[in-house]
Protein backbone atom coordinates (compact mmCIF):
# COMPACT_ATOMS: atom_id res chain seq x y z
CA UNK A 1 0.00 0.00 0.00
CA UNK A 2 1.12 3.82 -0.67
CA UNK A 3 1.80 5.34 2.61
CA UNK A 4 0.94 8.69 3.36
CA UNK A 5 2.24 10.78 6.39
CA UNK A 6 -1.21 12.50 7.77
CA UNK A 7 0.38 15.57 9.81
CA UNK A 8 -2.37 16.30 12.59
CA UNK A 9 -4.56 13.11 11.19
CA UNK A 10 -5.97 12.89 15.11
CA UNK A 11 -8.08 16.31 14.07
CA UNK A 12 -11.07 17.47 12.27
CA UNK A 13 -9.81 17.05 8.81
CA UNK A 14 -7.15 14.48 9.65
CA UNK A 15 -9.60 11.66 10.58
CA UNK A 16 -12.13 12.13 7.55
CA UNK A 17 -9.08 12.40 5.42
CA UNK A 18 -7.75 9.05 7.08
CA UNK A 19 -10.72 7.10 6.24
CA UNK A 20 -11.03 8.64 2.66
CA UNK A 21 -7.19 7.25 1.91
CA UNK A 22 -7.76 3.97 2.95
CA UNK A 23 -11.27 4.07 1.04
CA UNK A 24 -8.89 4.37 -2.20
CA UNK A 25 -5.80 2.13 -1.14
CA UNK A 26 -3.62 4.46 0.64
CA UNK A 27 -1.76 3.60 4.35
CA UNK A 28 -2.00 6.90 6.42
CA UNK A 29 0.89 7.25 9.18
CA UNK A 30 -0.49 9.65 11.71
CA UNK A 31 1.72 12.47 13.61
CA UNK A 32 -0.34 14.31 16.11
CA UNK A 33 0.92 16.29 19.17
CA UNK A 34 -2.86 16.12 20.32
CA UNK A 35 -3.23 19.79 21.38
CA UNK A 36 -6.22 20.21 20.25
CA UNK A 37 -7.31 16.81 19.33
CA UNK A 38 -7.74 13.09 20.77
CA UNK A 39 -6.05 9.38 20.22
CA UNK A 40 -9.78 8.52 20.94
CA UNK A 41 -10.30 9.96 17.06
CA UNK A 42 -7.67 7.79 15.81
CA UNK A 43 -9.26 4.26 17.38
CA UNK A 44 -13.24 5.51 16.04
CA UNK A 45 -11.21 5.57 12.94
CA UNK A 46 -9.79 2.31 13.54
CA UNK A 47 -12.93 1.22 14.04
CA UNK A 48 -14.82 2.30 11.20
CA UNK A 49 -12.53 1.64 8.49
CA UNK A 50 -11.33 -2.08 9.93
CA UNK A 51 -7.95 -1.11 9.27
CA UNK A 52 -4.79 -0.64 11.09
CA UNK A 53 -3.63 3.08 12.03
CA UNK A 54 0.09 3.68 12.70
CA UNK A 55 0.42 7.09 15.06
CA UNK A 56 2.85 8.83 16.83
CA UNK A 57 2.79 11.27 19.49
CA UNK A 58 4.83 14.01 18.52
CA UNK A 59 5.01 17.43 17.27
CA UNK A 60 6.30 18.37 13.59
CA UNK A 61 8.47 20.87 15.19
CA UNK A 62 10.73 17.72 16.06
CA UNK A 63 12.64 17.26 13.18
CA UNK A 64 14.70 14.63 14.16
CA UNK A 65 11.53 12.38 14.71
CA UNK A 66 9.51 13.02 11.81
CA UNK A 67 12.90 12.25 9.87
CA UNK A 68 12.72 8.82 11.48
CA UNK A 69 8.90 8.16 11.05
CA UNK A 70 8.94 8.82 7.60
CA UNK A 71 11.95 6.50 7.30
CA UNK A 72 10.73 4.22 8.94
CA UNK A 73 7.39 3.76 7.12
CA UNK A 74 9.04 4.61 3.79
CA UNK A 75 6.38 7.36 2.91
CA UNK A 76 6.48 8.50 -0.40
CA UNK A 77 3.98 11.70 0.20
CA UNK A 78 2.74 13.96 3.19
CA UNK A 79 -0.71 16.14 4.10
CA UNK A 80 -0.08 18.11 6.16
CA UNK A 81 -2.95 19.47 8.97
CA UNK A 82 -0.96 20.27 12.06
CA UNK A 83 -1.19 23.83 13.43
CA UNK A 84 -3.52 26.08 14.94
CA UNK A 85 -5.79 27.55 12.96
CA UNK A 86 -8.83 30.21 14.38
CA UNK A 87 -8.36 33.67 13.44
CA UNK A 88 -9.09 35.45 16.88
CA UNK A 89 -6.97 33.68 18.58
CA UNK A 90 -4.00 34.33 16.22
CA UNK A 91 -4.67 37.89 16.73
CA UNK A 92 -3.96 38.11 20.45
CA UNK A 93 -1.47 35.11 20.11
CA UNK A 94 0.82 35.60 17.05
CA UNK A 95 4.18 34.27 18.43
CA UNK A 96 2.58 30.92 19.33
CA UNK A 97 1.02 30.81 15.79
CA UNK A 98 4.01 31.28 13.72
CA UNK A 99 6.10 29.11 15.68
CA UNK A 100 3.29 26.03 14.84
CA UNK A 101 2.67 26.96 11.77
CA UNK A 102 5.52 28.50 10.19
CA UNK A 103 8.11 27.24 12.02
CA UNK A 104 6.46 23.85 12.13
CA UNK A 105 6.26 23.74 8.06
CA UNK A 106 9.89 24.69 7.99
CA UNK A 107 11.13 21.39 10.31
CA UNK A 108 8.39 19.03 8.41
CA UNK A 109 9.75 20.12 4.92
CA UNK A 110 13.50 20.02 6.04
CA UNK A 111 12.57 16.25 7.66
CA UNK A 112 11.21 15.38 3.67
CA UNK A 113 13.94 16.61 2.39
CA UNK A 114 16.11 14.26 4.82
CA UNK A 115 14.07 11.15 3.74
CA UNK A 116 13.78 11.57 0.84
CA UNK A 117 9.81 12.10 0.85
CA UNK A 118 9.13 14.68 -2.16
CA UNK A 119 5.22 14.75 -2.56
CA UNK A 120 3.45 17.18 -0.19
CA UNK A 121 -0.09 18.43 0.44
CA UNK A 122 -1.11 21.50 2.15
CA UNK A 123 -3.88 22.64 4.26
CA UNK A 124 -3.68 26.24 3.17
CA UNK A 125 -6.92 28.56 3.61
CA UNK A 126 -9.00 31.27 2.08
CA UNK A 127 -7.70 33.44 4.71
CA UNK A 128 -4.78 34.16 2.45
CA UNK A 129 -6.81 36.87 0.22
CA UNK A 130 -7.83 39.17 2.77
CA UNK A 131 -10.70 41.67 1.83
CA UNK A 132 -12.12 40.82 -1.30
CA UNK A 133 -11.00 42.72 -4.22
CA UNK A 134 -13.46 40.91 -6.14
CA UNK A 135 -16.03 38.09 -5.59
CA UNK A 136 -15.86 34.69 -6.12
CA UNK A 137 -12.39 34.80 -4.88
CA UNK A 138 -10.24 33.00 -7.82
CA UNK A 139 -6.88 31.35 -7.25
CA UNK A 140 -5.49 34.67 -8.82
CA UNK A 141 -7.55 37.15 -6.74
CA UNK A 142 -4.74 39.30 -4.64
CA UNK A 143 -3.33 37.92 -1.18
CA UNK A 144 -3.45 40.10 1.67
CA UNK A 145 -4.41 38.42 4.80
CA UNK A 146 -6.05 40.98 7.60
CA UNK A 147 -4.71 38.32 10.64
CA UNK A 148 -1.64 36.55 11.93
CA UNK A 149 -3.50 32.75 10.88
CA UNK A 150 -3.62 34.41 7.23
CA UNK A 151 -0.18 35.60 7.56
CA UNK A 152 1.34 32.26 8.58
CA UNK A 153 -0.39 30.00 5.91
CA UNK A 154 0.94 32.48 3.27
CA UNK A 155 4.14 32.10 4.36
CA UNK A 156 3.97 28.79 4.33
CA UNK A 157 2.68 28.88 0.68
CA UNK A 158 6.00 30.94 -0.37
CA UNK A 159 7.91 28.83 0.87
CA UNK A 160 6.44 25.63 -1.17
CA UNK A 161 6.58 28.07 -3.87
CA UNK A 162 10.19 28.76 -3.84
CA UNK A 163 10.85 24.98 -3.52
CA UNK A 164 9.39 24.40 -6.60
CA UNK A 165 11.25 27.22 -8.40
CA UNK A 166 14.48 25.68 -6.79
CA UNK A 167 13.65 22.33 -7.95
CA UNK A 168 14.03 20.87 -4.55
CA UNK A 169 10.32 19.68 -4.57
CA UNK A 170 7.83 18.99 -7.77
CA UNK A 171 4.70 17.68 -6.57
CA UNK A 172 2.81 20.21 -4.58
CA UNK A 173 -1.16 20.42 -3.67
CA UNK A 174 -2.16 23.68 -1.98
CA UNK A 175 -5.44 23.49 -1.51
CA UNK A 176 -6.80 26.42 0.05
CA UNK A 177 -10.09 25.56 2.21
CA UNK A 178 -13.02 27.58 2.44
CA UNK A 179 -15.08 26.85 5.65
CA UNK A 180 -15.52 23.06 6.45
CA UNK A 181 -18.67 21.98 8.49
CA UNK A 182 -20.52 18.73 9.05
CA UNK A 183 -18.72 14.84 9.85
CA UNK A 184 -18.80 11.36 8.83
CA UNK A 185 -22.61 9.98 7.98
CA UNK A 186 -22.04 7.55 10.28
CA UNK A 187 -21.76 10.33 13.57
CA UNK A 188 -18.17 8.17 14.49
CA UNK A 189 -16.45 11.06 13.64
CA UNK A 190 -16.69 14.79 13.63
CA UNK A 191 -15.28 18.10 15.14
CA UNK A 192 -14.36 18.09 18.43
CA UNK A 193 -12.51 21.16 19.74
CA UNK A 194 -10.60 21.73 23.35
CA UNK A 195 -12.51 24.07 25.57
CA UNK A 196 -14.91 27.11 23.65
CA UNK A 197 -14.69 26.10 20.24
CA UNK A 198 -13.62 28.44 17.87
CA UNK A 199 -15.06 27.91 14.77
CA UNK A 200 -19.01 28.37 14.01
CA UNK A 201 -20.54 25.42 13.64
CA UNK A 202 -18.99 23.11 16.31
CA UNK A 203 -20.24 26.02 18.79
CA UNK A 204 -24.05 25.84 17.18
CA UNK A 205 -24.19 22.03 17.56
CA UNK A 206 -22.99 22.53 21.60
CA UNK A 207 -25.45 25.19 22.26
CA UNK A 208 -28.41 22.76 20.53
CA UNK A 209 -27.44 19.76 22.48
CA UNK A 210 -27.50 21.31 25.72
CA UNK A 211 -23.87 22.11 26.22
CA UNK A 212 -23.87 25.45 25.88
CA UNK A 213 -26.93 28.51 26.45
CA UNK A 214 -26.33 30.48 23.66
CA UNK A 215 -24.87 31.02 20.29
CA UNK A 216 -22.22 34.70 20.42
CA UNK A 217 -22.74 35.92 16.93
CA UNK A 218 -19.84 38.36 16.22
CA UNK A 219 -21.17 41.41 14.64
CA UNK A 220 -24.80 41.34 12.78
CA UNK A 221 -24.11 45.17 11.34
CA UNK A 222 -22.06 43.90 8.20
CA UNK A 223 -23.05 44.89 4.57
CA UNK A 224 -24.64 41.26 4.07
CA UNK A 225 -28.31 40.69 3.33
CA UNK A 226 -28.79 39.60 7.70
CA UNK A 227 -25.81 41.90 8.93
CA UNK A 228 -24.17 38.93 9.65
CA UNK A 229 -21.05 37.40 8.11
CA UNK A 230 -21.20 35.19 5.13
CA UNK A 231 -19.19 32.70 4.91
CA UNK A 232 -18.62 29.26 1.84
CA UNK A 233 -19.21 26.43 3.96
CA UNK A 234 -18.18 22.78 2.49
CA UNK A 235 -18.71 19.44 4.12
CA UNK A 236 -15.86 17.89 5.69
CA UNK A 237 -16.13 14.88 3.43
CA UNK A 238 -15.92 16.72 0.43
CA UNK A 239 -12.93 18.42 1.53
CA UNK A 240 -11.43 15.01 2.39
CA UNK A 241 -11.82 13.74 -1.00
CA UNK A 242 -9.54 16.70 -2.17
CA UNK A 243 -6.38 15.24 -0.66
CA UNK A 244 -7.18 11.96 -2.16
CA UNK A 245 -7.72 13.34 -5.54
CA UNK A 246 -4.30 15.63 -5.34
CA UNK A 247 -2.49 12.26 -4.21
CA UNK A 248 -3.69 10.56 -7.23
CA UNK A 249 -2.83 13.80 -9.61
CA UNK A 250 0.92 13.33 -8.51
CA UNK A 251 0.54 9.64 -9.65
CA UNK A 252 -1.12 10.77 -13.38
CA UNK A 253 0.49 14.31 -13.70
CA UNK A 254 3.32 15.31 -11.61
CA UNK A 255 4.02 18.96 -10.62
CA UNK A 256 2.73 21.87 -8.13
CA UNK A 257 -1.15 23.35 -8.16
CA UNK A 258 -2.52 25.67 -6.21
CA UNK A 259 -6.66 25.34 -5.78
CA UNK A 260 -9.75 27.23 -3.56
CA UNK A 261 -12.25 24.43 -2.28
CA UNK A 262 -15.44 25.39 -1.74
CA UNK A 263 -18.79 25.32 -2.71
CA UNK A 264 -19.38 28.27 -4.36
CA UNK A 265 -21.97 29.29 -2.68
CA UNK A 266 -22.38 31.88 0.11
CA UNK A 267 -24.22 31.59 3.81
CA UNK A 268 -24.54 33.79 6.44
CA UNK A 269 -24.60 33.20 10.03
CA UNK A 270 -28.01 33.06 10.62
CA UNK A 271 -28.93 30.99 7.47
CA UNK A 272 -26.60 28.36 8.71
CA UNK A 273 -28.31 28.67 12.38
CA UNK A 274 -31.81 28.47 10.54
CA UNK A 275 -30.38 25.22 8.60
CA UNK A 276 -29.28 23.46 11.79
CA UNK A 277 -32.23 24.15 13.86
CA UNK A 278 -34.52 22.50 11.12
CA UNK A 279 -31.47 19.64 10.80
CA UNK A 280 -31.53 19.07 14.53
CA UNK A 281 -35.16 19.96 15.82
CA UNK A 282 -33.61 21.81 18.64
CA UNK A 283 -33.42 25.47 19.20
CA UNK A 284 -29.92 27.01 19.40
CA UNK A 285 -30.69 30.77 21.11
CA UNK A 286 -28.27 33.60 19.86
CA UNK A 287 -26.46 36.75 21.49
CA UNK A 288 -25.14 39.17 19.29
CA UNK A 289 -21.75 40.15 20.00
CA UNK A 290 -19.16 42.70 18.61
CA UNK A 291 -17.28 42.28 15.65
CA UNK A 292 -13.84 40.12 16.10
CA UNK A 293 -10.63 41.46 14.87
CA UNK A 294 -9.04 39.55 11.51
CA UNK A 295 -13.05 39.03 10.59
CA UNK A 296 -14.57 40.14 7.22
CA UNK A 297 -17.97 40.46 6.17
CA UNK A 298 -18.25 37.75 3.66
CA UNK A 299 -16.33 35.32 1.03
CA UNK A 300 -17.11 32.57 -1.36
CA UNK A 301 -14.84 30.50 -3.58
CA UNK A 302 -14.38 30.07 -7.27
CA UNK A 303 -14.15 26.34 -7.32
CA UNK A 304 -14.06 25.65 -11.15
CA UNK A 305 -9.89 25.27 -11.15
CA UNK A 306 -10.04 22.44 -8.49
CA UNK A 307 -12.32 20.74 -11.17
CA UNK A 308 -10.43 21.23 -13.90
CA UNK A 309 -7.01 20.39 -12.50
CA UNK A 310 -8.73 17.65 -9.54
CA UNK A 311 -11.90 16.45 -11.10
CA UNK A 312 -13.16 17.84 -8.05
CA UNK A 313 -16.54 19.04 -7.19
CA UNK A 314 -18.49 19.53 -3.56
CA UNK A 315 -21.39 16.76 -3.46
CA UNK A 316 -22.87 17.78 -0.28
CA UNK A 317 -25.45 21.04 0.50
CA UNK A 318 -25.88 23.24 3.95
CA UNK A 319 -29.07 20.74 4.33
CA UNK A 320 -26.61 17.53 4.27
CA UNK A 321 -23.78 19.12 6.49
CA UNK A 322 -25.95 20.08 9.33
CA UNK A 323 -27.48 16.72 9.53
CA UNK A 324 -24.39 15.10 9.60
CA UNK A 325 -23.27 17.67 12.15
CA UNK A 326 -26.01 17.10 14.43
CA UNK A 327 -25.65 13.03 14.19
CA UNK A 328 -22.30 13.43 15.22
CA UNK A 329 -23.07 15.81 18.13
CA UNK A 330 -26.04 13.85 19.10
CA UNK A 331 -24.39 10.60 19.37
CA UNK A 332 -21.55 12.36 20.79
CA UNK A 333 -23.02 15.12 23.12
CA UNK A 334 -19.66 15.32 24.85
CA UNK A 335 -17.35 14.65 21.88
CA UNK A 336 -14.99 12.02 22.16
CA UNK A 337 -14.82 11.70 25.49
CA UNK A 338 -18.52 10.51 25.18
CA UNK A 339 -18.91 6.77 26.88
Amino acid sequence: MKQVLVTGGAGYIGTHTCVELMAQGYSPVVVDNFCNSSPASLDRVRRLTNHELPSYEADIRDTAQIIEILKKHDCESVIHFAGLKAVGDSVAKPLEYYSANVMGSHSLLTAMMEAGTKRFVFSSSATVYGEPVFLPYTESHPLSPTSPYGQTKLAVEQMLNDLVASGSMTDVAILRYFNPIGAHASGQIGEDPHGVPNNLMPYVAQVAVGRRTELNVFGNDYDTPDGTGVRDYLHVVDLARAHVLALQRFEREPGAITVNLGTGQGTSVLELVKAFKEASGRDVPVNFAPRRSGDIAAFWADPSQAESLLGWQAEYDISDMCRDQWAWQSQNPNGFETA
